[in-house]
């Protein structure tokens, strides 16, 4: 809410160098907060990724979070008015390498009844197949 309050004051100054400065920041914290819920969703993605790997099964449940996760990824990357992305196809594969590790030290305590750390869990999977069937759902193949 200060943001606005200082844009109004800069654009009646007819400060308009100091506006865009501030329209910028503005932009970047917004897509700041895009890219932290495709991280949050990414981690449910590849949990329910890791497990149908390392398990060699799946169950109705984690195709549902599968779907709403990629679901809600796509939406959350859509930008509604001007077309286009938040992420890009290199930022998203950033961000799937950066929630990797979260969703590998979950997957741990939910795959096998837990009875393997996310090392162990970690050698049973193709962790690049994993992020890469990720990519594919999200149609950044």
């Amino acid at each position: 809410m200060e943001e606005l309050i200082a844009l109004r004051q800069y654009i009646e100054e007819k400060n308009y160098i100091k506006a865009l400065e501030l329209v910028s920041e503005l932009e970047e914290m917004s897509k700041e907060d895009k890219l932290n819920k495709i991280y949050s969703y990414s981690v449910i993605l590849l949990v329910h990724l890791i497990k149908q790997e390392a398990e060699k099964r799946t169950t109705r449940s984690w195709d549902v979070s599968i779907n709403n996760s990629v679901r809600e990824i796509k939406r959350t990357n859509k930008r509604r008015k001007s077309g286009g992305c938040y992420a890009n196809r290199d930022e998203l594969i950033e961000t799937i390498d950066e929630a990797f590790e979260a969703a590998i030290e979950r997957a741990a305590l939910e795959a096998f009844e837990g009875r393997h750390d996310s090392d162990e869990l970690k050698q049973m999977i193709d962790v690049k197949q994993v992020k890469e069937t990720a990519l594919t759902l999200i149609n950044f193949n």
